[in-house]
């Protein structure tokens, strides 16, 4: 393959160093014989912010990007949208440039309920815990509708954001229903599904959102963190005997999703997936 990108792409957010999405992306080109350039983009260590960096992207050859922690509601505001669904989350994660401008669509949450779906099945989630309300979180929860969940309890340091989300929810067809607590082992006690839609375990951001003895009683975890995969939390959890759902489904599934939206080329789901545990944690 030349030296010369056939497929720019990158990815903007904080504390993305670790990130596996460049590796992700280039092993897709590589099966399609495509060459792939991915950069990492962090407005902080760039020394500017978020729309200085995206607004550069729109003139410099990207044909796309991902968002990530903590730009998803803000670039959801600066891209045309065409999803409904996509537009009720508020939330973008890729964006593609266009010739008639930047369109966002939201893969966390395509990407969500394929990663339950291949750990669940059929089954449905039952009444759930959500912890954070942000980017990822909203796309979690209206996954967590679409997979038609009983109950969707939410919980978010920020009260406003979590009933702006509860709402939201609310103006769904056949929404399920859906509760607001302040305490997120309040929140968890006779849940069936337990969410995490914090940073909290990713790399900087130590620690879990909910105590292993919150967990007693529970099916089923999901992490949306993915930088470690084995966070505090799932340890917690299938400690616990739960049945977990690590945030690399969500990446995986995400960027898969993501791929298809950048290039419009096949890509088989086995062979990425032995490709990215051979090369293991080095993006």
């Amino acid at each position: 393959m030349s030296q010369t990108p056939d497929l720019k792409l990158g990815l903007i957010g904080d504390n993305i160093a670790r990130s596996r999405s460049p590796l992700l992306h280039r092993l897709a080109g590589a099966q399609n014989d495509v060459n792939v350039r991915y950069d990492r983009l962090i407005p902080r260590e760039m020394g500017e912010d978020f729309d200085t960096v995206f607004d550069r992207c729109v003139g410099s050859g990207y044909r796309g990007i991902n968002v990530t922690y903590p730009y998803k509601e803000h670039v959801a505001r600066k891209v045309v949208i065409d999803d409904p669904t996509v537009r009720a989350i508020g939330a973008v994660n890729t964006v593609l440039f266009d010739a008639d401008g930047a369109r966002g669509k939201n893969t966390d949450y395509t990407g969500f309920i394929a990663a339950y779906r291949g750990a669940m099945g059929a089954e449905t989630p039952g009444v759930v815990c959500l912890i954070g309300t942000g980017g990822v979180g909203r796309a979690l929860a209206f996954g967590l509708a679409a997979l038609e969940a009983d109950e969707i309890r939410l919980v978010d340091r920020d009260d406003a954001k979590a009933r702006a989300t509860a709402e939201d929810l609310r103006n769904l067809p056949n929404a399920p229903s859906i509760s607001v607590f302040a305490d997120a082992s309040e929140a968890a006690r006779g849940a069936t599904g337990l969410l995490n839609g914090t940073p909290v375990g990713m790399v900087g951001h130590d620690g879990t959102p909910l105590p292993r003895g919150a967990m007693e009683g529970a099916r089923w975890a999901f992490d949306a963190v993915y930088t470690p995969v084995d966070t505090e939390f799932l340890r917690d959890a299938e400690a616990s005997g739960l049945t977990v759902i690590s945030g690399e489904e969500l990446f995986i599934y995400q960027g898969i999703h993501a791929w298809t939206h950048f290039s419009g080329l096949p890509l088989d789901e086995t062979r990425l997936r032995a490709a990215l545990l051979e090369h293991g944690e080095a993006a």
